[in-house]
């Protein structure tokens, strides 16, 4: 093969293997051992269910900030209303994005509206990206005859009247904790 043939071949190779790395997607790996990195990118607050059910009418904006954390969004023009936005990018996850809003009337909370809200469990299984094998969980429950299996529990002792008395033991005396 004569040189000039042989630059433009290793040119058209390495312009396809550029080509190809170029077009790999999030979920493709080049040759099945190279996977691209991708930055796990997490904006805003989480909020559940469980922190949507303790707000109420009527609380402050402390109280609704306790609960829920800053807002994402705060606008001079709309003092009264909170945006709270969170997404969530993870590599071997899907991408959740969530908005809740605030409202509120002078210093008590109006209303609150929001996107279908995950529990904790649910949003913690959402963004699980280990591969886990289903394991067998163990019974906490004893069946019937299991718990005929169980001894009786001892029946509680008279109380002696050494029991009853102060608790003995070598006397103390401290020094005062205060200058008299």
């Amino acid at each position: 093969m004569r040189p000039v043939h042989l630059v433009r071949f290793l040119a058209l190779t390495a312009a396809g293997l550029l080509a190809g790395c170029g077009s790999l997607q999030s979920t493709d790996s080049l040759f099945g051992l190279v996977t691209p990195y991708r930055i796990e990118v997490v904006q805003g607050n989480v909020v559940t269910k469980e922190m949507a059910a303790v707000i109420k009418p009527g609380m402050s904006r402390a109280e609704v900030r306790d609960v829920l954390g800053s807002p994402l969004l705060t606008d001079i023009f709309h003092a009264d209303r909170w945006d709270y936005v969170f997404t969530i990018r993870r590599q071997g996850a899907a991408y959740q994005q969530r908005r809740v809003t605030v409202l509120f009337e002078g210093e008590g909370l109006k209303s609150f509206e929001a996107d279908e809200l995950p529990s904790e469990r649910e949003f913690v299984v959402s963004i699980d990206t280990r591969k886990t094998q289903a394991r067998s969980v163990p019974t906490l429950a004893l069946n019937d005859e299991q718990l005929k299996a169980l001894p009786l529990p001892a029946k509680p002792a008279t109380a002696t009247p050494a029991a009853t008395s102060e608790p003995q033991g070598p006397a103390r005396s401290y020094p005062p904790l205060e200058p008299q």
